[in-house]
């Protein structure tokens, strides 16, 4: 009975060793693969697939603002938009705009032209030229003594600007040329100290060009400022609907550019020196925030040398062969400075088209 009963109770014992046991047992972990890659192509996981939807309603939109808008797109295929924009819609615009924008930006402009001064020549006066000069905007800004030339494409501006150089008498004003910044023969090399560039890099065909223009005409040691609206961040809502109205936006202004990332053209000048901040613009237009502001000092005379024979336009190039510059005489300045006349002189042809003075 003893031995039964000992039997009996060995394997009840064992049994709830075997039972313990499997309870507490844990499974060894099986090792993890590394996953075979996202293919780029077509069938690709969500990686791929979020970029390309992003990328077809961007089309999409696109295509909805130009139903919407089309009446300006009209107008552009028949070839009036072009002459509206630039004689009309354009230069009263701008003159409305630019008060809004110095009030929001007084702060960022003083800081940024504070140390035009330090970059007068040897005579002590500061030469200043100011390519795209629209309205006349930044004429306050500038130190007394200033001696400012003024280029600029659209002739329609001279209206604008006859009033701004009325109201400051603080500047000496030399001329005004008519001439896209891309190609300004009137203004010979190394003769400026300082050039001046605020929300125009936008809106030039050439972004390249402009700036191997603007390191010819600086003299040695001379710094060039600039105030432009760029992208914002391929990250952010904001870009994205920047993508979208875009060609609505590039008619509507004048070729201004919302998506363009200046910065980076900028970048491969070779300045000796490069000041160059990013900044968000208090202004109420969200699409025209992201900023950049700041200055480059030209470096070594054989580096832009070298910049400047990069990709040189031909004078009858097709963009360049229908503007004839112009400048007004000192006399014709001193009789606006002198009566603060509203009408403007005719200004002075100094280049023609066929490379005729």
């Amino acid at each position: 009975m003893r031995r039964g009963g000992a039997g009996r109770g060995g394997a009840g014992l064992r049994a709830a060793a075997a039972l313990w046991l499997l309870r507490g047992a844990r499974p060894v972990p099986r090792p993890r693969l590394p996953r075979a890659p996202a293919r780029l192509g077509p069938g690709a996981g969500g990686q791929v697939r979020a970029p390309r939807r992003m990328a077809v309603a961007v089309v999409v939109l696109r295509l909805l603002v130009c139903l919407l808008a089309s009446p300006l797109f009209l107008l552009h295929a028949l070839g009036l938009w072009s002459q509206i924009c630039k004689r009309w819609w354009f230069p009263h615009f701008l003159a409305r705009f630019s008060v809004m924008y110095n009030e929001r930006m007084a702060g960022r402009k003083r800081e940024l032209f504070g140390s035009l001064q330090a970059f007068a020549g040897p005579s002590g006066r500061l030469s200043l030229l100011e390519v795209g000069c629209g309205t006349g905007a930044n004429f306050q800004f500038y130190p007394p003594g200033c001696r400012v030339t003024c280029v600029d494409p659209n002739p329609n501006f001279e209206k604008f600007l006859i009033k701004s150089i009325a109201e400051n008498r603080h500047l000496q004003f030399e001329r005004f040329v008519v001439a896209a910044g891309e190609d300004m023969p009137q203004v010979a090399d190394g003769s400026v100290d300082v050039v001046v560039c605020t929300l125009v890099l936008c809106s030039v065909r050439d972004q390249g060009q402009i700036l191997r223009e603007v390191c010819r005409v600086l003299r040695p040691g001379g710094a060039f400022f600039f105030l432009e609206h760029v992208a914002a961040e391929s990250s952010t809502w904001n870009y994205f609907w920047q993508q979208i109205l875009h060609p609505f936006w590039h008619l509507l202004f004048d070729r201004c550019h919302l998506t363009r990332e200046s910065w980076k053209a900028l970048e491969r000048v070779p300045f000796s020196q490069l000041k160059l901040q990013h900044f968000q613009a208090p202004l109420s237009w969200e699409l025209v925030r992201p900023h950049i502001s700041g200055r480059g000092v030209c470096g070594s005379s054989a580096n832009l040398h070298a910049f400047r024979g990069q990709g040189q336009l031909e004078r009858s190039s097709l963009f360049l062969h229908k503007l004839q510059p112009k400048f007004w005489t000192e006399s014709q300045l001193a009789q606006i400075d002198n009566t603060g006349s509203k009408s403007m002189p005719a200004p002075v042809t100094v280049f023609n088209p066929d490379g005729s003075c």
